[in-house]
C-alpha cells in the first residue's frame, strides 16, 4: 500500500543520481514497472485499458508494446534530465534526487500515438466519430496534464504529500506524438506497409532515445 523510496528503488524505480553517477541505465525501463502502491497501480492500469482498447486496433500488439516501452523511457529520460538539473536541497545544501516510478509516462505515450493516428483518413470509420474519439484522446492528456502541473505547485504538494512526475508524462506524450508521425494505422492500410511503417517509427525513436541518453551523460553535476 505504502512501498518507501529504498524499496521503490530495490525493485528497480528511477533515480537520477543512480543512472548517471552509478550507470544503472536499466531503471529507465523498470521503472515504468514499478508503482507507489495498489491505488497508484490500478489508476494506471484502468487508464492503459482504456486506451489500449483504441490502440491495438490501429497499431497491433506489437505497436502497442513498443510505443509503451519506447515512450515510457522517453519520459524516464525526460524526468532523470529534469531531476539531475533541479535536484531536491536540504537545510545545509546537500542534494537529493526524488524516486520516479509508474506507467504513467507510457500511458501518455499511448495517448501521443492516438492522437496522431485517429486523426487518418485511412480509417473505415465515419469521420465524426473519428472526431469524437480523438477529442477525448486531447481532453485526457490536456486534462491530466493540467491536473499533473497544479498538483506540483509547492502549496498543493505540501498539503496532499503528492508529487506528480510531470516531466515523465510530458516526455511521454511527445514521444508518442513523435512514434506516430510516420506510421499509418493498421486498420485501413495493407500489412505491409503498416509494417514497414513501424520499424521507421520504432528505429527513429530508438535512434533519437540514444542520442537523448548521451547527451545526458556529458551534463554537468549540478553543484
Amino acid at each position: 500500500m505504502g512501498p518507501t523510496s529504498e524499496q521503490l528503488l530495490h525493485f528497480g524505480a528511477d533515480h537520477a543520481g543512480a543512472v548517471l553517477q552509478y550507470g544503472e541505465w536499466w531503471r529507465i525501463v523498470t521503472a515504468m514497472f514499478v508503482h507507489v502502491g495498489i491505488i497508484h497501480l490500478a489508476t494506471n492500469m484502468w487508464c492503459l485499458w482504456n486506451l489500449g482498447l483504441l490502440a491495438e486496433p490501429l497499431m497491433g500488439s506489437a505497436g502497442v508494446l513498443a510505443v509503451y516501452i519506447l515512450t515510457g523511457a522517453a519520459g524516464n529520460l525526460l524526468s532523470t534530465l529534469y531531476n539531475w538539473l533541479y535536484p531536491i536541497r536540504d537545510v545545509v545544501g546537500g542534494i537529493g534526487f526524488p524516486v520516479g516510478a509508474g506507467a504513467s509516462g507510457a500511458v501518455f505515450g499511448i495517448a501521443g500515438a492516438l492522437i496522431v493516428l485517429l486523426k487518418s483518413h485511412r480509417l473505415p470509420v465515419p469521420p465524426l466519430e473519428l472526431h469524437k474519439l480523438r477529442r477525448s484522446v486531447i481532453y485526457f492528456a490536456a486534462i491530466n496534464l493540467l491536473i499533473g502541473f497544479t498538483i506540483s505547485l509547492g502549496v498543493v504538494e505540501r498539503h496532499t504529500g503528492v508529487s506528480i512526475d510531470n516531466s515523465a508524462h510530458l516526455g511521454g506524450v511527445l514521444c508518442g506524438l513523435l512514434f506516430a508521425a510516420p506510421m499509418v494505422p493498421r486498420i485501413g492500410a495493407s500489412r505491409g506497409l503498416f509494417f514497414v511503417r513501424l520499424r521507421m517509427a520504432i528505429a527513429m525513436v530508438v535512434g533519437l532515445l540514444v542520442l537523448f541518453g548521451f547527451y545526458l551523460v556529458h551534463v554537468p553535476r549540478p553543484n
